[in-house]
């Protein structure tokens, strides 16, 4: 790939952009001087950034903020949000592509084995989550609305989110494989966290769909994640490079490793292609 440049950079955010801890809170969330400095580089160079995350709409847009992104008199910037079942452009925050799917019935079945699990979905207009229940504090942003889980999944919805406290990754990874989930896609996080989302919706479908508005492909890209649900889009790309600090299946996926979040990797992997001398 000596005489490759990407024309697109997409970027996961947690563990990617930002610093993810345990117990996080809104001041985990800034972006480091290598990182931004980096980004611009590649703006200047004529790169597309695309943010590309699981978060909510709501939850990206503080993060394009800090990038300071889009620049004055730039198009505005394409975001992939909810796992890729939600594209928006942003500011404003306009949504021109979302896939929806009946979560209940996977919802149910989850529920079946764990039954004190916390159910949320994103609610637009009030920039927050109708949730059964209140999420620890810090993982989601937002105001949270309490209601009924058969209302939460009661209409068609582009993403469901299911939360354990009491449980581990490792026991949804086997729980969801047990289910086998038809009619949806799953992404297990780092703890007993699973995403839900309409079957063949990822991160990589939605990148897909910008890079169709921008008259690329999939050749073009450059992807860095550190996540489960990276993997795909780190598959599709072009060239995808996983966080140093991802787990084994997520680097497994990928055509490289850069260095760990701490160590500013997405700043490392970035400057390869726009150094700081060009």
């Amino acid at each position: 790939m000596a005489d490759w440049t990407p024309r697109v950079v997409a970027l996961d955010i947690d563990g990617t952009l930002l610093k993810w801890v345990d117990g996080q809170s809104e001041d985990y969330e800034t972006i480091s001087e290598p990182v931004h400095d980096a980004v611009h580089r590649a703006l200047d160079a004529g790169a597309h950034i695309v943010l590309a995350s699981g978060r909510s709409p709501h939850g990206m847009t503080t993060i394009a903020d800090l990038l300071h992104l889009p620049r004055e008199e730039s198009d505005r910037l394409w975001v992939v949000a909810s796992n890729g079942a939600v594209v928006f452009r942003y500011p404003p925050m306009e949504v021109v592509h979302e896939e929806t799917f009946d979560a209940a019935p996977a919802v149910a079945a989850v529920l079946e084995h764990h039954p004190r699990a916390l159910v949320a979905v994103e609610e637009r207009e009030v920039g927050g989550y109708r949730v059964n229940r209140v999420f620890p504090e810090g993982e989601l942003s937002g105001e949270q609305l309490i209601t009924h889980v058969d209302d939460i999944v009661g209409e068609p919805v582009s993403r469901v989110i299911v939360r354990d406290p009491e449980a581990t990754a490792d026991d949804f990874i086997e729980l969801a494989a047990k289910l086998g989930l038809h009619g949806t896609d799953y992404v297990v996080g780092w703890t007993a966290w699973l995403d839900l989302s309409p079957v063949g919706v990822s991160k990589a479908s939605g990148l897909q769909h910008v890079c169709d508005q921008l008259g690329l492909g999939a050749d073009d890209v450059l992807a860095i994640g550190d996540g489960r649900n990276d993997i795909e889009m780190l598959r599709w790309a072009g060239r995808g490079v996983a966080m140093g600090q991802a787990v084994d299946e997520v680097i497994a996926a990928a055509d490289d490793v850069t260095a760990s979040v701490h160590d500013e990797g997405a700043a490392v992997e970035i400057s390869r292609w726009f150094p700081q001398d060009s």
